[in-house]
């Protein structure tokens, strides 16, 4: 098992992957903000969906999926179908342009993570998928679970005394 020190350097490293992120942020199309390239990413990595499945998939609540959903349907880059499953919900669908434009996120992407990356190894880079995708197996799925601190660290020793609280 790692050391104290080795898992307190790897929650800094890992703090750190904001500025990776917030990098891969900025190439984003003005017109497709993070969310709506998650909308996108996710119907075309899975398939049509109902929107209850892409909240979960977001780990977000419905009323930021809407928003997202609405502002990628606007745009034309996805279509809502009624589920003939339950009429009163909605099956959600890339259509020719949202295709397009996933393609070109991935395009965006791909041409920054090769750009950055240019002095790795193609084995650096594939170690550094596996670790990154057995973190991930690691944690599980984080939306079904709640972090708790163990009690030593949630709730410090309080000293024992036998002098009485000062009143106020």
């Amino acid at each position: 098992m790692a050391e104290q020190a080795q898992f307190e350097e790897l929650a800094r490293q890992l703090s750190a992957v904001g500025a990776v992120k917030r990098d891969m942020g900025r190439i984003l199309p003005p017109d497709c903000p993070a969310g709506s390239a998650a909308v996108l990413t996710l119907l075309g990595r899975h398939g049509d969906m109902r929107m209850s499945k892409l909240a979960e998939l977001l780990a977000v609540d419905m009323s930021v999926t809407s928003r997202h959903v609405a502002h990628v349907a606007v745009r034309g880059w996805i279509e809502r179908h009624p589920d003939p499953a339950d009429k009163r919900s909605r099956i959600l669908r890339l259509t020719p342009a949202g295709l397009e434009q996933l393609h070109e996120l991935s395009r965006r992407t791909t041409h920054l993570l090769a750009e950055r990356l240019a002095d790795w190894t193609d084995e650096e880079v594939a170690q550094l998928i596996r670790l990154m995708t057995r973190l991930r197996e690691s944690f599980g799925d984080c939306r079904a679970t709640q972090f708790r601190l163990p009690a030593a660290v949630a709730a410090p020793a309080v000293e024992q005394t036998t002098r009485t609280p000062a009143s106020t």
